[in-house]
């Protein structure tokens, strides 16, 4: 057993979540893979046991489980050892919103949303207390680009980015770090799986480069790591114009330009 403190990563069959698993194996810490697939888990955690010396142990969840769920939150409030969430787990629909339905959005919200959602909650009072942890959200650019009109699944990758940066907030002061990874598209199957050819887009960043980016912003404790944005200033704009925005919020009355037509 690695006496640094064990990755639970959900979505760990493949792409982001398989390499997830494989660099924070090579750095030493023992893993919980979580994914539906068992038989892809069991191949790769025999290969980090054999390469790395650590321990790994997989669990055959379906995150859309009400039961899967809440024995995975039962292990995070539990369970010290471990120390890192890795909040990977993640669909995305075909066709538009007109064509999807209620019981798919409803799913896909389900998904990306609310287990992400109840996976921090169950650990973030222990890691609160414990002064350590740390929280990672996988996001997506389109969640700041309604002009994609990805609108159930953009949306909720907005709701990742506001809870990361949020939750980064309220918890930083506590000794836990919360960063939201912001990826633009990449090669995994989350393509394929909603009816999309990646071969069709004009940039997509392989894999392995998206996490390795990734660990950079997590060692450096970045709240927010956007691997594909080459001028870091232009996030930083948004934010300041963001924030002049927000100070203006704070009014009696409605504004002037508003006023006028009443």
């Amino acid at each position: 057993m690695s006496a640094k403190s064990a990755v639970l990563i959900t979505g760990a069959s493949t792409g982001i979540g398989a390499v997830y698993a494989d660099r924070f194996a090579r750095r030493g810490h023992d893993l919980v893979l979580v994914a539906r697939d068992r038989a892809r888990m069991e191949d790769l955690a025999a290969r980090l046991r054999e390469r790395d010396g650590v321990n790994v142990e997989v669990v055959r969840a379906d995150l859309a489980s009400h039961a899967d769920l809440a024995l995975l939150e039962a292990r995070l409030v539990d369970d010290a050892r471990i120390g890192v969430l890795i909040n990977n787990a993640g669909a995305s629909l075909p066709g538009t919103f007109v064509e999807q339905g209620p019981d798919a959005v409803a799913s896909l919200i389900g998904l990306n949303v609310t287990a992400l959602a109840r996976l921090a909650a169950a650990v973030a009072p222990r890691f609160a207390r414990e002064g350590k942890g740390a929280i990672v959200n996988i996001g997506s650019v389109i969640g700041l680009a309604p002009e994609f009109r990805s609108s159930v699944y953009g949306a909720t990758k907005a709701f990742v980015l506001y809870f990361s940066q949020s939750l980064n907030l309220e918890l930083g002061g506590k000794g836990v770090y919360v960063q939201a990874v912001v990826p633009g598209a990449t090669r995994t199957e989350i393509w394929a799986r909603s009816g999309k050819d990646v071969n069709a887009l004009p940039a997509v960043m392989e894999v392995d480069d998206l996490v390795d980016a990734a660990l950079v912003g997590f060692d450096r404790r970045e709240t927010v790591t956007i691997p594909p944005l080459p001028d870091a200033q232009q996030w930083d704009d948004y934010e300041a114009a963001r924030s002049a925005m927000f100070a203006n919020f704070g009014q009696s009355q409605p504004a002037a330009r508003y006023r006028e037509a009443m």
